[in-house]
């Protein structure tokens, strides 16, 4: 049992100064503000603590990529992250061959229940051709029943969200197959007019994939897929705030719109995250990373990014507050997974936490209730 205070700490989305939080093993006992209760064991005055990092979208980081399916990679990868504050992670896979996916599924399920990974999110392989960004447009197609149920069993309860271009044929049958099975589903990588997007939200589409990147821009007599996830107030919308898939002034027009409760920052991070500069690989596609940006080799295509959630935080707490920060990079996320546990500092969730400096750079993580090595 251990009685942590702080200088500065998020809870439920307010903010107290000072406040405390008592854990017991990998649980929060309670919290409170003002003095603590009895002498701390960890006193933390000059400190911001906030919830553990949600990621619903990365496929990779510190060199390893979640895609090949080698038990270490995955735990590199997820540890690279944790260390960074990302103390929960959804390991999102790229398009593949029905082979390589059913194999990375297979190794992803297994560090799932180990705990590595929080679960699975399947990005493709059933997307639009036209709009497919660093995936392999030959390995594109159509959902089909037979391929959703083998990965759905080789999964064995762990994949938690696939994304899908609506307007591919079967899509309306393999929306309701995984909304049935308890899978959040996501639209993107999509050609899907408006109307289109609006009824995949209808079928049980809930989420909208790293907004605005890899579908058609709004247009005023087309709007497309974008304002209808926006507009709709039972999707959440990710959003890659590294500074290179979204221009800030949209990014704070997004959460002005929509609000924190309805955004989850992402990274969609790859094997480069944490590496710097030079060549790499998504699945089967060459990458090169130059001044930190990924691009598809010999195209101006970016292929995720090599940002941390502890980089997007700061990116966004400086202009929305801690409490919009926490809601978009721990709560919403946690919430549109179906992550009751994890996603804020309450009595009863995971012992989860960051500790940051003035600056908002990581000093300090607890995963579990065991503290780690932290990379700011």
């Amino acid at each position: 049992m251990a009685l942590i205070t702080a200088g500065t700490i998020v809870v439920e989305q307010q903010v107290w100064r000072p406040g405390w939080l008592k854990t017991s093993g990998d649980r929060i006992l309670g919290c409170g503000p003002g003095a603590s209760p009895r002498p701390a064991d960890v006193d933390l005055p000059s400190a911001i603590v906030v919830p553990g990092f949600v990621d619903m979208h990365v496929h990779g980081g510190g060199g390893a990529s979640y895609i090949d399916a080698d038990s270490a990679d995955i735990l590199r990868a997820a540890t690279f992250h944790r260390r960074h504050g990302t103390t929960t992670t959804l390991a999102s896979l790229v398009t593949g061959s029905p082979a390589d996916l059913r194999n990375a599924v297979r190794a992803l399920a297994e560090a799932t229940r180990a705990g590595a990974v929080a679960g699975i999110h399947l990005e493709g392989p059933w997307l639009s051709p036209g709009w497919c960004g660093a995936h392999d447009p030959q390995q594109m197609r159509d959902p089909e029943p037979a391929e959703i149920d083998a990965l759905l069993a080789a999964g064995d309860g762990t994949v938690r969200m696939v994304t899908i271009a609506p307007e591919r044929r079967g899509s309306d049958d393999a929306i309701a197959r995984f909304v049935d099975a308890g899978v959040v589903v996501a639209v993107g990588h999509t050609d899907a007019t408006y109307a289109r997007t609006q009824h995949a939200i209808a079928l049980g589409a809930t989420v909208g994939t790293h907004l605005f990147n890899a579908m058609p821009p709004l247009h005023h007599r087309e709007p497309g897929p974008s304002l209808a996830l926006l507009r709709d107030p039972r999707v959440t919308v990710e959003l890659i705030a590294d500074g290179v898939h979204v221009h800030p002034a949209v990014l704070s027009a997004v959460i002005a719109a929509a609000g924190p409760e309805r955004v989850a920052l992402v990274t969609d991070a790859i094997s480069a995250a944490g590496v710097g500069d030079g060549p790499f690989r998504l699945g089967r596609r060459d990458v090169d990373v130059v001044s930190g940006v990924a691009r598809v080799r010999g195209t101006s295509a970016i292929a995720g990014s090599t940002a941390t959630m502890a980089q997007l935080f700061r990116a966004v707490a400086a202009d929305v507050g801690l409490s919009a920060a926490v809601q978009m990079t721990s709560a919403t996320p946690a919430r549109t997974l179906g992550l009751h546990d994890v996603g804020a500092l309450s009595a009863g969730r995971k012992a989860d936490l960051v500790v940051l400096d003035d600056d908002l750079a990581v000093t300090a993580v607890m995963a579990n209730g065991e503290w780690l090595e932290a990379t700011a």
